[in-house]
């Protein structure tokens, strides 16, 4: 491979991040091609035994399978990292592999996990399912309540876990005091930033130890593959988080990481202008429904919490009617320009009912104390031109008596 600034951390660290987007992470084969080169290949071969050997070692920097390194996906990790103020990443197969790997990789039966309440559907399943079953406990709270941070703390407490907008009540976490309590504690925080991603918040500025991420959303931006990575320490990165992922192989495909590297050249400008266009819609939105959680929204309880965590905030948010899951769904049905989707984060603009998809497997009770009841819409706003959106909404709402 041949080297490029965009190689060089010494260099690429005094970068700003506009350019680290575009530059950050660049390798050149010697052909010197403009894009990067996109390498399938499982394996690699050496020039001689001595080679592989020290490779293996660790004496020696090189790639020796795709399970443990690929050119492709290195470029991907190292331009996360970069973007994320971070030393280093690790990209996964899937959002939910880095969310699984990020807590796995460093939790032993009896340890103790303390949870944000509101998350997205699978992430509940983790904490509420999964790691006990291995004797791992969860205490699950309202994140929003520093003081229920502390409560929950106790002597075998190992992660703070959350992410901050919440998926889908858009809750907010006051990222510099539950950071700074971990700290005091010797908790490491683990933040799940897909809905704001590094171009609208860092949490590592505030302090988080690990940032995880589903690069399906924002960062791919269009819908096209799965892909998810974790950001933190060298040190953690090496010691904690590899050995797990070396010898279970949660690993990204070359193909989709060379899709998530291209779309992050462009995730700013998507991220920013959907935000602009999410915000013109919540505030349509806002005189038309009973209650809307949208944190860029002054009538959002923790609007200026968001306002100085987040540069803006983001393409998602969520509202409610009156008439349950009946007029949720008949509100969806009656979209025209708005597609039906579970997704989040793509240029299109896409509506779902959590109760009956992203969150209905955490049942009736669940959904409740997590406040997505019934009639909870989420919407995605895309890069359509916003009024066409507002009309679209506008003539769905009063298909469905709204």
């Amino acid at each position: 491979m041949k080297k490029t600034t965009g190689q060089n951390r010494e260099i690429t660290r005094h970068w700003r991040p506009a350019t680290q987007a575009v530059r950050g992470g660049t390798w050149r084969s010697e052909h010197g091609e403009t894009s990067e080169a996109l390498f399938l290949s499982s394996g690699f071969t050496y020039d001689d035994a001595e080679t592989v050997a020290a490779r293996f070692a660790g004496e020696q920097d090189g790639m020796t399978y795709s399970r443990l390194q690929n050119p492709t996906v290195q470029m991907l990790e190292e331009r996360i990292a970069l973007m994320e103020g971070a030393e280093a990443c690790r990209a996964q197969a899937t959002g939910m592999a880095a969310m699984t790997t990020a807590l796995l990789c460093q939790l032993s039966q009896g340890d103790h996990v303390v949870a944000a309440r509101a998350a997205f559907g699978s992430c509940r399943w983790l904490t509420d399912t999964l790691l006990p079953k291995w004797g791992i406990s969860t205490t699950t709270i309202d994140s929003r309540d520093n003081d229920a941070w502390k409560a929950a703390i106790q002597p075998n407490t190992k992660v703070f876990f959350f992410e901050t907008p919440a998926n889908p009540t858009m809750d907010i976490v006051d990222m510099a005091y539950v950071c700074s309590l971990a700290k005091e504690h010797g908790i490491t925080t683990v933040v799940d930033n897909a809905f704001a991603t590094s171009v609208l918040q860092r949490p590592m500025d505030y302090g988080a130890d690990v940032v995880a991420y589903s690069a399906t959303k924002l960062m791919d931006g269009q819908g096209r593959v799965l892909a998810g990575a974790v950001c933190g320490s060298q040190q953690w990165i090496d010691d904690v988080l590899l050995p797990f992922q070396r010898n279970t192989g949660p690993n990204l495909s070359p193909f989709n990481a060379w899709v998530v590297h291209k779309g992050l050249e462009t995730l700013e400008l998507r991220a920013m202008r959907q935000s602009e266009n999410a915000l013109a819609v919540g505030k349509f939105l806002e005189g038309r429904v009973p209650h809307i959680m949208h944190p860029g929204l002054a009538s959002h309880p923790q609007h200026e919490l968001a306002m100085r965590q987040m540069k803006a905030c983001g393409p998602i948010f969520a509202f409610e009617v009156d008439g349950g899951r009946k007029q949720a769904h008949a509100l969806l049905n009656a979209l025209e320009i708005i597609d039906i989707s579970n997704n989040i984060g793509d240029a299109r603009s896409l509506m779902c009912h959590p109760a009956s998809s992203t969150h209905h497997g955490m049942g009736p009770e669940g959904r409740e104390a997590m406040g997505v009841r019934e009639g909870l819409i989420r919407i995605n706003v895309g890069l359509e031109d916003p009024a066409d959106l507002i009309e679209d909404l506008d003539q769905a709402l009063k298909a469905a008596g709204l």
